[in-house]
């Protein structure tokens, strides 16, 4: 059965389709949500919270772009919103000598996609949502600052130094492997 078929269904207040949508997306939904939660059960709680919002919200999609999209969205916002509730982004807009340096490279990672999920899920919790935001959703720094409460040029910094965890964390797992 087509998504559309079962989004008409669920238009109409029919459980069964809810239901139904619910266990077609609930795993990708998950893993967007994972991205932004430090374990499965605050995902999961997340994921919940998202779909109540979009059963609440059915009325607001208009059918532009994909229906998988729009709900992805929400689940993102979602996820943020829970995080600015519990935990205040606690950041500076300094760029000290202290922060963790860029490099770029061209080395071949031999670090699966399991394995980097769970690299990420280690970063700070505000590193964690500007990485994901801008890398894995592809919102504009002007958007992640607006989304956050934070400054363009904070979103920035914020993912400059996620990203130097992430390489300096992908290096050490590569020089474990290798022995």
């Amino acid at each position: 059965m087509s998504l559309n078929r079962i989004w008409e269904g669920c238009k109409i207040n029919d459980r069964k389709q809810q239901e139904l949508l619910y266990k077609v997306l609930a795993p990708k939904m998950l893993a967007v949500c994972m991205r932004y939660t430090t374990d499965r059960d605050e995902a999961q709680d997340v994921m919940q919270e998202g779909f109540i919002k979009i059963f609440k919200n059915l009325h607001n999609y208009r059918g532009e772009g994909s229906l998988e999209g729009w709900i992805r969205r929400i689940m993102a916002h979602t996820a943020i919103s829970r995080y600015r509730k519990l935990k205040p982004i606690m950041l500076t807009e300094d760029m000290s000598e202290n922060s963790v340096p860029c490099y770029t490279s061209e080395q071949n990672n031999n670090v699966d996609a399991k394995e980097l999920m769970n690299i990420i899920q280690q970063l700070p919790g505000n590193y964690r949502s500007v990485f994901n935001l801008y890398a894995i959703e592809g919102y504009s720094h002007q958007e992640i600052g607006t989304m956050l409460g934070i400054s363009e040029l904070l979103s920035r910094t914020t993912l400059h130094r996620a990203r130097g965890i992430l390489r300096k964390k992908v290096t050490q797992l590569e020089a474990y492997q290798a022995n």
